[in-house]
């Protein structure tokens, strides 16, 4: 298991570093992000608010539920959002109508149903701060990633869904969408500055679809030796592309987060919107 507490220190009493620059490394590899906005664009954001649902999906240990929400036209590709620390909140929720409007069925499951049910936290006070690292600290990521296949499973399932499936994630839900990518059938993945991701290296081989890791060159929760551990270890990797974003923090892809930094945010989003028209449409 991994450590916690490390990872996820509280980044809102923090000042922002703007950085107005990102770069690719020659290498392939990842980055972290916390709750929040993704840094769409303004035009994107005022768009009509796309149609969404709850529904329920069963696994043999009970069902938990996911937040749907669905593109203008469909049957559709689809994208599997999965979540921070802070369950399904607002940004979540943004997070799968900015990829509805991109034209994908997105669902964001409720990964901590085992814990609680529907848990909606933000990072605004230091006692939904607590209150997130406690889910944190007793989440199993192996049924965490067996809950996403039961996800893209349900997805496949579903009448608006046709074609390719991909899976984004932040910060824990970066993690999971790197595992996602070794031990589903997801079509490709994306992660945000997934912390721990340097402990599960050894999974790499099993990763024969599309990967994108977007890391941040001072993450304070990802230590530069784990972030050089990952890059060394992706470098040459065919199926994986890295992207590191010189003098940004955990979550510059959070919009009003305290590290956002839009001009890298941005960058990212677009890459990430690009890798998906690419390998899932």
């Amino acid at each position: 298991m991994l450590a916690r507490a490390p990872i996820f220190a509280y980044l809102y009493d923090r000042p922002c570093l703007t950085v107005t620059h990102a770069t690719h490394t020659s290498m392939t590899g990842h980055a972290l992000t916390r709750p929040g906005l993704r840094a769409f664009s303004i035009h994107t954001i005022i768009q009509e608010t796309p149609m969404s649902d709850r529904l329920s999906i069963s696994t043999p240990d009970g069902n938990f539920d996911a937040y749907v929400a669905y593109p203008a036209q469909t049957p559709a590709p689809a994208v599997v959002v999965i979540q921070e620390i802070f369950g399904i909140n607002a940004d979540m929720r943004e997070t799968c109508d900015e990829y509805a409007r991109q034209g994908y069925v997105a669902l964001c499951p409720d990964l901590f149903w085992r814990l609680e049910p529907n848990v909606e936290l933000t990072d605004r006070t230091e006692a939904e701060w607590q209150q997130a690292l406690k889910y944190y600290n007793a989440f199993d990521v192996n049924t965490g990633v067996e809950d996403i296949a039961a996800t893209i499973g349900f997805a496949r399932g579903l009448s608006q869904v046709k074609g390719k499936i991909g899976s984004v994630g932040f910060c824990l839900g970066g993690l999971l969408s790197f595992l996602t990518a070794a031990r589903t059938d997801v079509d490709a993945s994306v992660s945000y500055y997934g912390g721990g991701t340097d402990q599960y290296l050894g999974e790499l081989p099993k990763i024969k679809v599309p990967l994108m890791l977007h890391l941040a060159e001072e993450d304070e929760f990802i230590p530069a030796d784990a972030r050089s551990r990952v890059l060394a270890a992706v470098q040459g990797h065919a199926n994986v592309e890295a992207f590191t974003y010189p003098g940004c923090h955990h979550a510059f892809a959070r919009n009003q987060g305290a590290h956002y930094d839009a001009a890298s945010a941005q960058l990212a989003n677009g890459r990430t919107a690009e890798f998906f028209k690419k390998n899932l449409t």
